[in-house]
């Protein structure tokens, strides 16, 4: 709902005289915008998502927009969006003028965060519909692969994991003594410098070395980072009763305590880690290690690449259409195979479209002869998913070299690419920001805007022709 004129500023004012002397916004902005103002439910979900949980949503400062928490499409962060719309004029049309504004508790930081990955998901299948409804996108087609999205961490070995857990942990003690108005808490010892230097002597080993000297060094590490541990939860303990000066004092050192909790925990888990791969010899199962106290979440994934034979992040399934339009996604725990991903993509491209598609393209990670059965009974005319290993009959083999399945082919080896701009473009290749949820947000968020963009284009096309045409 665009403002009063009570409302308006000197400089929306300003940015209505400057509208009215023909400047114009981007063509792809224009169409996104024009786009977005058909689709008032999408808005809307956005909107609610951001007041909830609010008890005033109609006061304080405002912040962002609905409109403006789905500006993804420029792969800025929130600092360079808020610098760039109070700086561009068209940008500030495109933001300003399309929706009422929401109410803003730090919502720079906040408003995107308190958008669930679940209403996210619901807006990318509410724009992928409106592409349908608009006659965009037929469904003809899917193809579908999976990548890894990278978190945000350093590369864990089991020494640089004792040493985060020494100073984070040390760290917030520091600040809860602070918070308390105490010069230190009584039983805590600073372990910070003797913890660094074994993390740093264990780093410039050689591998002779190691295999001679690093389980004692390994041994003094982890008494530290125990020592540390256990004299932070006993200082917690010495320190129950104590209370700050205000009510909000009360709060920070509430909050301090729960961190220290939370990093204990998992400073307990690393330190059993530690022992078990270093001193006892033991191989760790994947699922039960932890490769950060920052992303607790994140999983290690082997794919075979020769580059990256080991990841970290979260595996990523992708499927999408002719069109450009990444029709679904999902965040995957673990690193499950690929094959077990073709028979429900089918189905929610049956949801989304009525039908199934004529045409599926896959890599050989997707193959099973369960899946092919699976895409004849959904009613696939060219299945497009090359044999893995074995040897092929005589029949596949001629399959596989038909003209049909080679264009099938050349099809699916365009979600390589589609992937590329996800990464390069929306900047997916690796999520800035903590925890679980807010990984899933950052993976929906880019492809809510790589959908956006497509969308654009495919409704400047026409233009384009006609222009072209005359």
């Amino acid at each position: 709902m665009r403002a009063t004129a009570q409302q308006i500023s000197f400089a929306d004012w300003e940015l209505m005289r400057q509208r009215d002397q023909g400047i114009r916004l981007e063509p792809l902005l224009e169409a996104i915008s024009g786009f977005l103002d058909d689709q008032r439910d999408v808005i809307e979900s956005v909107r609610r998502d951001l007041v909830r949980g609010l008890k005033q949503p109609d006061s304080g400062r405002h912040g962002l927009t609905a409109t403006q928490v789905l500006l993804r499409i420029k792969n800025w962060d929130y600092r360079e969006l808020r610098e760039r719309i109070a700086d561009g004029l068209t940008l500030r049309w495109f933001t300003d003028f399309y929706c009422s504004p929401v109410p803003k508790h730090d919502a720079f930081q906040r408003g995107f965060v308190r958008l669930t990955p679940q209403t996210l998901k619901a807006i990318n299948d509410l724009v992928v519909q409106a592409a349908v409804e608009l006659g965009l996108e037929d469904g003809a087609k899917l193809r579908v692969d999976t990548t890894v999205v990278q978190t945000d961490i350093h590369h864990p070995t089991d020494n640089t994991l004792l040493w985060d857990v020494v100073r984070v942990v040390t760290r917030l003690v520091r600040r809860l003594a602070k918070a308390l108005e105490l010069r230190r808490i009584k039983g805590f010892c600073d372990r910070t410098r003797s913890a660094r230097r074994r993390m740093y002597e264990i780093q410039r080993m050689t591998t002779r070395q190691r295999h001679e000297q690093q389980t004692h060094t390994y041994r003094v590490l982890i008494d530290i980072a125990e020592e540390v541990v256990g004299n932070a939860r006993a200082g917690l303990e010495r320190t129950r009763t104590m209370r700050g000066k205000d009510m909000f004092n009360d709060m920070a050192i509430e909050e301090l305590r729960g961190q220290i909790e939370h990093f204990c925990g998992l400073g307990d888990r690393v330190i059993e880690q530690a022992c078990r791969r270093v001193l006892c010899g033991e191989q760790v199962a994947t699922d039960e290690k932890i490769y950060s106290i920052f992303e607790p979440h994140t999983d290690l994934i082997k794919r075979g690449k020769v580059r990256t034979p080991v990841e970290f992040g979260h595996k990523v399934f992708l499927a999408e259409s002719a069109e450009g339009l990444i029709t679904q996604y999902e965040v995957l725990t673990g690193n499950p195979p690929d094959e077990l991903h073709v028979a429900s993509s089918l189905q929610r491209h049956r949801q989304a479209f009525g039908q199934a598609p004529q045409l599926y393209g896959s890599d050989r990670g997707f193959f099973s002869e369960q899946n092919l059965a699976s895409c004849k009974r959904a009613g696939v005319k060219v299945v497009c998913i090359p044999q893995r290993g074995g040897k092929r009959t005589a029949r596949r083999e001629a399959y596989e070299k038909s003209a049909v399945f080679k264009n099938g082919q050349r099809f699916r080896a365009g979600i390589e690419g589609r992937i590329s701009v996800l990464f390069r473009g929306r900047g997916m290749k690796r999520c800035l920001a903590e925890g679980r949820d807010r990984f899933e947000l950052w993976v929906g968020a880019a492809v809510l805007a790589n959908n956006l963009m497509r969308i654009a284009a495919m409704l400047m096309a026409p233009s384009s022709r006609r222009r072209e045409a005359a």
